[in-house]
């Protein structure tokens, strides 16, 4: 009785919390309702769980049987399994004693094989890099596919892949001695193509126009020199060019253009007076200026000289030599006694030495300060050289050769300037002390003259 109590308390709260959410308004259920209400829904839950047994045993069989099907399945695969591995140990044995009777059939033909996949791939990278290859491509790639047919997939190479790496290698040696002639596309300046007609010469250097070609393996193109070589190298390369037959001198780059590369990055003569930098002009500058100097010196002592030679002819002074000037002292002073003419005449002397010896010293100053402008370029130039140093580290040589050579053109430049400076001086010394001697030497013997009148 306390149960069935309990139960009902218990079931009319569950009914009063199941009808608070549809109204709160509602009006209140008596017993006798609220027990109606509870059989009602005991019956519908007892539907309920009754579909839902129904429902679980149908999947229970369901699930019986799948489970059943995977059993027989994972059976059959184990069995396929234990074959396979059975299958697998089998073909191990059979390989081995194929390979085994392989090895024992090719006997010496395996070190043949061998010998042939060095010999295809080092062909394919000599062929690769190889002029001969601008006028015969694709050789390479025959070569490559073999060295890695042999390599990786180990298969035997037959007859024909035999004689056809025989052949390539013969007619590389053939063409290495031959100067042939094709037409092919070349990279001119700009970057475009044009089609011309290119002069191989063995397996060394192409040539086209009188100019040297560059092959680019990379790209299988061929293209101009940014820089040719001097007019030396390129004057033999049109005459091979323009010649079909007969013995031609010819400028050959034995390593393939290594060596074509290296003089044509070298500077040329312009470039390494521009490499002076401010201090080279100066240099260059002065030398000009003691040029033009020497020149005009030449040229008027010549002049003089000239003159001075035709007065010694003729005792009739003139005033357009200074021998003239320095004779005609002797008449304007007939009477004077033989000391003071001496006097006279050496003071006419010196008014005619600055006409004779004018610029000289300026031509000794440039010869005596030229050089130290290129000490002070060289010892400027290695100052920035230590700097960049200090910056960079001395990991890279081409950087401190590059700059200690900077450093040295004013050097040179200075010694260019000065040792053509001195040797101009020291012959316009020369001359013009040549010239004074003859005044000098004429001013003696008008005062001997005068001495002897006097007596």
């Amino acid at each position: 009785m306390k149960l069935l109590t309990k139960m009902t308390k218990m079931a009319v709260f569950a009914a009063s919390l199941s009808f608070v959410g549809t109204s709160i308004a509602a009006e209140p259920m008596n017993l006798d309702a609220l027990l109606k209400t509870l059989e009602q829904g005991k019956s519908a839950q007892s539907e309920q769980n009754k579909q839902r047994e129904q429902e679980f045993a149908a999947r229970q069989k369901e699930q019986v049987q799948m489970l059943k099907n995977t059993q027989a399945k994972r059976n059959q695969m184990l069995s396929e399994s234990e074959r396979l591995e059975t299958q697998f140990e089998e073909n191990e044995i059979k390989l081995a004693n194929l390979t085994d009777t392989l090895s024992k059939r090719m006997g010496s033909l395996k070190e043949l094989f061998g010998v042939l996949q060095q010999v295809a791939g080092d062909s394919s990278n000599k062929f690769a890099t190889s002029v001969v290859t601008a006028q015969l491509p694709g050789r390479s790639t025959f070569m490559d596919e073999l060295a890695q047919k042999m390599g990786s997939t180990s298969k035997l190479a037959s007859i024909e892949d035999i004689e056809k790496v025989w052949f390539e290698l013969q007619r590389e040696m053939t063409e290495q001695g031959k100067v042939s002639r094709f037409s092919t596309d070349v990279i001119v300046d700009g970057g475009n193509r044009v089609q011309k007609e290119v002069v191989r010469v063995g397996a060394f250097n192409l040539i086209s126009d009188g100019q040297y070609l560059e092959y680019t393996p990379a790209t299988n193109t061929i293209s101009q020199l940014t820089r040719q070589p001097s007019s030396r190298f390129t004057a033999t390369a049109s005459d091979l060019q323009q010649t079909n037959t007969g013995v031609v001198p010819f400028a050959l780059d034995p390593t393939g253009g290594s060596i074509l590369g290296l003089l044509v990055q070298a500077p040329d003569t312009s470039e390494q007076v521009h490499q002076g930098g401010a201090v080279g002009y100066v240099i260059l500058g002065v030398g000009l200026l003691a040029l033009l100097i020497a020149l005009e010196r030449f040229v008027s002592l010549m002049l003089m000289g000239g003159k001075i030679r035709r007065q010694l002819k003729d005792d009739t002074p003139r005033d357009d030599n200074p021998l003239g000037r320095v004779m005609k002292v002797k008449d304007q002073y007939p009477n004077v006694a033989y000391d003071t003419l001496e006097l006279k005449l050496s003071e006419a002397i010196l008014r005619e030495m600055p006409k004779i010896t004018r610029n000289l010293t300026l031509i000794k100053i440039i010869s005596v300060v030229a050089p130290l402008l290129g000490l002070l370029g060289t010892v400027t130039g290695m100052i920035n050289t230590f700097q960049a140093i200090t910056l960079f580290g001395t990991g890279d040589p081409k950087l401190m050769a590059g700059g200690i050579s900077q450093a040295l053109v004013t050097t040179v430049l200075g010694l260019v300037v000065a040792i053509p400076t001195v040797f101009l001086y020291t012959l316009l010394n020369t001359r013009s002390k040549g010239l004074l001697l003859i005044l000098q030497e004429q001013s003696a013997g008008i005062i001997a003259e005068r001495s002897e009148k006097g007596a």
